[in-house]
């Protein structure tokens, strides 16, 4: 049976609505995908056919996201992750796979870390351990919240996350990456990147136990190559693989993003 693909909500402990929708068969395992600052759950659109054909895809937008709430201040990665956990415990999900991309690839190590009886396998793309040091993002945080609007911090994302021969064509895909990030509300991104400034997972990601595999870009300036490498030698058997792309790996290098994450998913144990 097919289950419902329409968005609805869950409302954590703090009083913050968590949207998410269910895409494919419910008969099969569940894949948790977790995205990264600035998109919503519509930035794996394009992957939803090939994943559905084996798993029950759970797709969320974090707080500050989507059609998600909106709370003032900075988001902890903590509060992010435990997001995740009243979303799964709220939809009775013992246990589920997780991919997570960038900042949503952080939260993935922090499931990964705090609640591994809940994670099956873990894919962690064009993410790290730490992005520090933490006073980097400081300005960035101010300068957002004093901006009149996203149209600046969405041409700064925009570069960093795909290469410049898909900004310079008229790619429907890479458009819609935009108009997201254009209604995406200040707070919600000043708010996670407060997150990225105070989390630090270098020794504790070496607590992740569950099967793991690792993706990087080549060109990623965000998350480079080097820093997947490194989180990739620090979680306890990992496997690493390097994609041509710049950040989002997903989007930019789609069929082979879609060959690793499903070979590591789908081998047998």
């Amino acid at each position: 049976m097919t289950s419902p693909t329409r968005t609805t909500t869950i409302t954590t402990g703090d009083g913050v609505r968590i949207a998410y929708r269910f895409d494919g068969d419910g008969s099969k395992p569940v894949l948790l995908l977790s995205n990264s600052i600035g998109t919503d759950l519509h930035m794996w659109d394009g992957q939803v056919p090939a994943l559905t054909e084996h798993f029950r895809l759970l797709r969320y937008d974090a707080r500050g996201h989507g059609a998600s709430d909106v709370p003032s201040g900075p988001y902890s990665l903590d509060r992010l992750g435990r997001d995740v956990v009243e979303l799964l415990d709220a939809l009775k999900l013992r246990r589920v796979h997780v991919l997570g991309l960038s900042l949503g690839g952080i939260v993935a190590q922090w499931l990964g870390i705090h609640v591994p009886e809940r994670v099956d396998r873990l894919v962690l793309s064009n993410t790290a351990a730490y992005l520090g040091p933490a006073n980097q993002w400081d300005r960035p945080i101010a300068e957002l919240l004093a901006a009149p609007d996203m149209r600046d911090t969405t041409e700064m994302f925009m570069s960093n996350w795909f290469p410049a021969r898909m900004l310079r064509g008229d790619d429907e895909v890479v458009e819609g990456f935009r108009r997201t990030l254009l209604v995406t509300e200040r707070e919600g991104v000043a708010g996670s990147w407060a997150a990225v400034r105070d989390y630090d997972l270098r020794r504790t990601a070496a607590l992740i136990d569950s099967p793991t595999l690792v993706v990087a870009g080549e060109h990623d300036t965000v998350t480079s190559a080097e820093h997947g490498k490194e989180l990739a030698a620090t979680v306890p058997g990992a496997r690493f693989t390097v994609l041509p792309t710049v950040h989002m790996a997903n989007v930019e290098g789609q069929a082979e993003f879609l060959t690793a994450v499903l070979a590591f998913l789908t081998e047998p144990s």
